[in-house]
């Protein structure tokens, strides 16, 4: 399944169905699809993400320092970090927020 963003302001976002839904649900939203923010939603919403973005990057590096992973090990696994994955939905927030207009989420 996929997950396609949409607002007047900027290009459509589509990513993967489960990273889209943990992307709604740091937004505080209820993981449903299709959905929507109104405009004046879009700025808490957008600091919800970011919050909830760092949170999971401090976990994460948290552990892996605590595995002790070895630097092969860690080439031979090279995984995408979910804040990668979410810079695309934040620059459509913030482009949402400038233009004030709402922001809206269906499969395609």
């Amino acid at each position: 399944m996929l997950i396609t963003f949409r607002c007047k302001s900027h290009a459509n976002v589509t990513m993967f169905g489960d990273i889209g839904l943990q992307l709604i649900k740091m937004m505080g939203h209820s993981g449903t699809v299709p959905g929507a923010i109104l405009s004046p939603d879009i700025p808490e919403a957008l600091s919800k993400l970011t919050f909830s973005l760092a949170a999971e990057s401090t976990a994460a590096q948290k552990n892996t320092s605590a595995t002790g992973d070895d630097e092969e090990e860690a080439l031979s696994e090279q995984v995408v970090s979910l804040n990668l994955r979410a810079a695309p939905l934040i620059e459509l927030l913030k482009s949402a927020i400038d233009a004030q207009c709402d922001v809206m989420w269906d499969t395609p």
